[in-house]
């Protein structure tokens, strides 16, 4: 179902690739379970940038407010390809007929959220690699960084780790999970109370004129 012994070398390449040549193509993605992860992947490359950017101490108060805006609806995608991974891995299991054993017990981790903080952990690998490659730095720094890198890499196989056998316990009926339904409700208009408080004074305002 997930090839998880050489996904992080995946998600690596492709964030490598995104940085030589960003010509990422959203539409030439289909439905399925190896592109939803690259979405996801996407997703949180570009919310690492956006991040950057916000801590810019030049940045203007337009500038911030324009890129926390893009922070916010990327974090909105990204949390919806989560539950849209989960979805398709739920799928594929009803489609497989797997049967659950009678001691089966549920994860609280869904596979998407493993592969969510997998995908952050290469992403803070690359750069974290660049970091020992600069050299404008110090060796203090350089050292920092490599030291900081062996944590990375460290936490990177026990992540993969965590994801390979959920994945073989789903498969074999040893566990089951559910899709973890995220229910943000800043971005909607209907449960914000600072928009839909807004909407409802901007139509008495209307109704009055």
């Amino acid at each position: 179902m997930i090839d998880t012994h050489n996904l992080p070398d995946k998600m690596y390449n492709l964030i490598s690739e995104w940085h030589i040549k960003d010509n990422f193509n959203q539409q030439s993605l289909s439905g399925s379970l190896d592109d939803a992860i690259v979405l996801l992947v996407r997703y949180n490359y570009e919310l690492w940038h956006q991040e950057d950017l916000a801590r810019d101490p030049n940045a203007s108060d337009s500038d911030i407010a324009r890129v926390k805006r893009n922070i916010d609806k990327l974090n909105q995608k990204r949390n919806d390809m989560i539950e849209q991974v989960d979805e398709i891995i739920s799928d594929l299991l009803v489609d497989k007929k797997i049967q659950l054993g009678k001691d089966a017990s549920m994860n609280s981790e869904t596979p998407g959220s493993i592969l969510d903080r997998l995908s952050i952990n290469m992403l803070k690998i690359y750069h974290m690699e660049e970091q020992t490659e600069r050299k404008d730095a110090s060796q203090e720094h350089i050292k920092s960084c490599r030291s900081k890198l062996k944590i990375l890499q460290m936490q990177k196989d026990d992540l993969s780790q965590c994801l390979n056998e959920l994945m073989e316990d789903l498969i074999k009926g040893n566990k089951f999970f559910k899709v973890y339904r995220q229910m943000k409700m800043y971005n909607d208009p209907n449960l914000n109370p600072v928009l839909y408080k807004k909407k409802t004074k901007n139509k008495e305002a209307q109704d009055i004129d």
